[in-house]
């Protein structure tokens, strides 16, 4: 292998190291967007909207960061050539 060849395989290796990383992630956001929605629900059930509020605004922000590195993640793999 040459150095070109080399520095490529390098490249290709930390790309697909940093979308195993973003998958990882973004599934950490969501699994905890989905323990904040059932606490919410669980603090509406026992009328205690306010707490409910605070757990449904904490979900939605994981949400967002979760939407945010899908995002761009699927530019990464829509700019990525094909071959």
């Amino acid at each position: 292998m040459n150095e070109n060849e080399n520095k490529s395989a390098d490249t290709l290796k930390a790309d697909n190291q940093k979308r195993i990383e973003n998958h990882k992630t973004t599934a950490s956001h969501l699994e905890t967007a989905a323990k904040h929605h059932h606490e919410a629900a669980k603090h509406h059930e026992a009328g205690n909207h306010d707490k409910a509020a605070h757990s449904t605004i904490t979900a939605h922000g994981h949400s967002v960061m979760a939407n945010e590195i899908q995002r761009e993640d699927t530019k990464r793999h829509a700019a990525k050539p094909k071959g």
